[in-house]
């Protein structure tokens, strides 16, 4: 069944799976879901990912990070939406819980964090916020 926003639903299978306590999640793949993997990769909410090939699709297979049995991913939320696009000057970017979570920008540069954004002096789309 097609899905009419993938980011959610890329957001919503990552969020249910670190609050049931699973090790992995299974997202069929995309090339931004792909960029938004390796964003969590790089800032350690992750611990990893893989690109299997299911007959058809390629699906990632991501594994949650987690600490003292907490999850190192506690919230995500949605920003942007098909509905309601938020873009942001660089300048305007927003801080994420003072700082200690990230907001993922879509730039003419591609995905980044709001940190890199700003040193890029790039705006974009507010994608969604971790924390």
């Amino acid at each position: 069944m097609p899905v009419t926003d993938p980011i959610s639903d890329f957001l919503t299978r990552i969020r249910n799976a670190s609050k049931a306590k699973k090790v992995r999640v299974d997202i069929p793949s995309s090339s931004i879901k792909k960029n938004l993997t390796e964003i969590l990769k790089k800032q350690n909410y992750i611990e990893g990912y893989n690109l299997v090939e299911d007959g058809r699709q390629n699906i990632l297979r991501i594994r949650l990070r987690y600490s003292n049995g907490e999850p190192a991913i506690t919230g995500l939320k949605r920003i942007s939406t098909p509905g309601l696009r938020v873009y942001k000057k660089a300048d305007e970017l927003p801080r994420v819980i003072n700082r200690l979570g990230i907001a993922v920008i879509s730039t003419s540069e591609g995905l980044m964090t709001d940190k890199e954004a700003k040193q890029a002096k790039v705006g974009g789309e507010v994608v969604c916020y971790i924390w």
